[in-house]
């Protein structure tokens, strides 16, 4: 893909997901509340570690990679 369209494609997506996040918000809260992350609270610090959140992640911008840039 040339270096032209990846850049109107990533500006795009980018365009789509602020718009999503303004505007529908209830879209992705389940983001960072699925089981299996972890969060850990103390009344002096909060640590989170989302591992479930980031393989739904992964799974989802590989599929749309392979998508876009598959030859």
């Amino acid at each position: 893909m040339e270096p032209g369209k990846a850049l109107i494609t990533i500006g795009s997506a980018i365009l789509v997901l602020g718009l999503v996040l303004n505007y529908a918000p209830w879209l992705v809260n389940w983001f960072g509340k699925l089981p299996g992350d972890i969060r850990i609270q103390n009344k002096n610090c909060f640590v989170f570690i989302p591992i479930t959140s980031m393989i739904v992640a992964s799974v989802l911008i590989t599929l749309l990679a392979n998508l876009f840039f598959r030859k």
